[in-house]
């Protein structure tokens, strides 16, 4: 809860937060902080860190780790700017600060990749070379520890930390422990979903994910309520909005959405402010894409 900041609902009752805990901005290329250019988003908020939070709050020798999602889950589904993963881990090398990296929601192919963060440095910044975001090379930005859940146990619970091999060998016998950890079921039923995932589904995500998308971009051109539509993968966001020029929330329609959905027979949940999120199982095909959408518009034109 220290790290969550998405919703006060989250927080509300709960107290107190872990001491030391910090907030810096996501580089939001729809609502961008302050509100700077897109272009300019991924530095802003890099230079926040740096010049604010290091300079007047908390001295880079005294962080332990940079947490954050590759892509923003329970906030609005919403992908960062190029850059700014990779701007995170050279501010991480520089300082001998551990980069974290949450891929609970985005994780195990949902994005079209086993991990969301492979995205980053395959993208634009990237030529045949490194990443003229932070000079690596083409493989792309690496975290020290990627945290994984939900899609990974495929309906079973399972949580997993991932880390360097030289971090998890800094673990004495007793140090670390939870009563149900390694728990042969569930690790079994991960290992046959990471099988799926790999040799089928992340490339089903990928180009199922992309058909989607172009749909829900189409239905963006014909109604003005959807100010955004974003993600990769089948982990997608529909943005509505009051004015496009304003970019309001208007939170009352995506609540709407998410309820008349349900009663068509399409099951959605909303995030952030006003976004209503898509992330059906990887296994959707494009006749079920092409349902989901009919669903989706039809319900919308019952609302506007």
């Amino acid at each position: 809860l220290s790290v969550t900041s998405s919703k006060p609902s989250q927080r509300r009752g709960f107290f107190p937060m872990l001491p030391g805990s910090f907030h810096g901005f996501f580089a939001n290329p729809y609502r961008t902080p302050f509100n700077v250019a897109p272009e300019d988003v991924a530095q802003v908020c890099l230079d926040y860190i740096e010049k604010t939070l290091f300079s007047t709050i908390c001295p880079p020798e005294d962080v332990a780790a940079i947490l954050v999602e590759p892509i923003q889950g329970e906030g609005g589904y919403i992908v960062p700017a190029q850059g700014f993963l990779c701007g995170l881990r050279e501010i991480c090398d520089r300082h001998g600060i551990l980069l974290i990296f949450d891929e609970v929601q985005s994780g195990v192919g949902r994005t079209g990749k086993m991990w969301a963060f492979e995205h980053e440095c395959a993208a634009t910044t990237c030529g045949d070379g490194s990443c003229s975001a932070c000079g690596r090379a083409k493989a792309g930005v690496v975290p020290d520890i990627v945290a994984s859940a939900k899609g990974l146990g495929g309906g079973v619970p399972i949580g997993a930390m991932i880390a360097r091999r030289d971090l998890m060998e800094r673990w004495q016998p007793g140090a670390h422990g939870n009563t149900y950890g390694g728990n042969a079921l569930v690790c079994a039923a991960a290992y046959e979903v990471l099988d799926l995932v790999e040799h089928e589904l992340t490339a089903n995500a990928a180009r199922v994910g992309d058909y989607l998308m172009n749909g829900l971009l189409a239905l963006k051109e014909r109604y003005e309520v959807i100010g955004d539509v974003r993600g990769r993968g089948l982990m997608l966001g529909i943005d509505f909005v009051k004015d496009r020029g304003t970019k309001e929330y208007d939170k009352a329609l995506a609540n709407a959405m998410m309820e008349e959905s349900f009663k068509r027979g399409m099951l959605v949940l909303t995030c952030g402010a006003s976004t209503v999120r898509l992330c059906p199982p990887l296994v959707l095909t494009e006749a079920q894409a092409d349902e989901a959408l009919t669903i989706f518009e039809s319900t919308l034109q019952s609302l506007v």
